[in-house]
């Protein structure tokens, strides 16, 4: 069984009916829970639960300090290849967009990683289009060991693969991998992802298993809000992290909410999600899920992210860049999607410290 099974009868629910049935009473119940169940959690992204989010955000942040303390682990992005065979519509590097697609060699990836190491910051995570030809599980391998020279922590976000490709790739010193759904609402999946192996829903549902089944230290997942209704989506989200953490004790299954921004293309979001929203979204997976990290990209403003800090925030990007060749190169490529918050890590170590939060470099360490 996989969380495909359980997707397919979440999806039976009766949601807008359920949804428009909770009263203000339910929430205020809810809050006085110090565990919720998956009815409460569906409850805590109804309607009637924005008067109570005041509320919910102080047990959000109180539950989060119970369980992570006032810190916040830094970590930067590093994108090394823009070559994908996919065509998603919401996506600057889909194979329909032409702009000159690149790919770090060995040298450049060092010099790279030389800059993002001068910052202190130990945690990396490595990103690429989707194409295996230009991203083989060698080629991450080759990155990798250059990697492992300046960083202690190497996770990944690449192409879906098989579980004894994530075993290599683990030997080879990755720890965690990320991998978003995208959009959990199976009946409109294929809109989105129009050619390529992407297409493919079950293959993608089942990817953060596979990690957790090669050993995989940590685990990241999440749906792209914007394309589809966010209160379903984030319901999807919860009960697929809920599902892999009861399933893989010994895997850290984190979480991340990222929005649509704008990006190369014409994409239009095809559901709503205002800042409102985003805060329910965030506390409300908090209270299900309270040992789950929980990730706030450069997506977001910096006035918006310093305000998520205390309602459930555990991990931020700083001094990100989402082009192949960012930090380093004087030819750039093309972003994935445009930043919002664009601070260096300095910026962002002295907006935790006025917040009275501690940033996190390492905590992690190759065996």
């Amino acid at each position: 069984m996989s969380f495909y099974h359980v997707y397919k009868q979440l999806k039976l629910l009766d949601f807008e009916g359920f949804l428009n049935s909770v009263t203000s009473n339910d929430i205020k119940r809810i809050l006085h829970k110090d565990l919720i169940n998956d009815e409460d959690f569906l409850m805590l992204l109804s309607p009637a639960a924005e008067e109570c989010l005041e509320a919910l955000a102080q047990k959000a942040h109180r539950v989060t300090v119970q369980h992570f303390g006032k810190t916040i682990q830094l970590f930067n992005p590093i994108y090394i290849s823009d070559h994908c065979v996919n065509h998603c519509t919401y996506c600057s590097f889909s194979v329909t967009n032409q702009f000159k697609r690149q790919k770090l060699t060995m040298e450049e990836v060092d010099r790279e990683a030389k800059n993002l190491a001068s910052n202190g910051i130990k945690h990396i995570l490595i990103l690429t289009g989707e194409s295996k030809l230009h991203s083989s599980v060698s080629y991450i391998k080759e990155t990798v060991e250059v990697l492992k020279k300046y960083f202690s922590s190497i996770s990944i976000e690449i192409n879906p693969l098989d579980t004894e490709e994530y075993k290599q790739l683990r030997e080879a010193g990755v720890d965690g991998v990320t991998v978003y759904q995208e959009v959990y609402n199976e009946d409109v999946y294929r809109d989105f992802h129009v050619k390529g192996p992407k297409r493919n829903y079950r293959y993608r549902l089942d990817t953060p298993e596979r990690g957790c089944e090669a050993g995989l230290r940590s685990v990241n997942i999440g749906t792209l809000l914007g394309l589809d209704n966010w209160r379903k989506e984030v319901f999807f989200t919860g009960m697929h992290a809920n599902y892999l953490q009861n399933k893989y004790i010994d895997t850290e299954i984190g979480l991340s909410l990222p929005r649509i921004r704008p990006h190369l293309g014409n994409f239009n979001p095809r559901s709503e999600v205002n800042d409102k929203a985003f805060v329910q979204s965030l506390v409300a997976l908090r209270l299900l899920l309270p040992r789950s990290g929980i990730t706030l990209s450069t997506r977001e403003s910096a006035v918006f992210r310093d305000h998520l800090i205390p309602l459930g925030i555990t991990r931020m990007s700083a001094g990100a860049s989402t082009e192949v060749g960012g930090y380093s190169l004087e030819s750039q490529g093309t972003n994935q999607f445009q930043i919002s918050d664009e601070r260096g890590v300095r910026d962002i170590c002295d907006a935790l410290y006025k917040k009275g939060y501690q940033p996190i470099f390492k905590d992690w360490i190759h065996s």
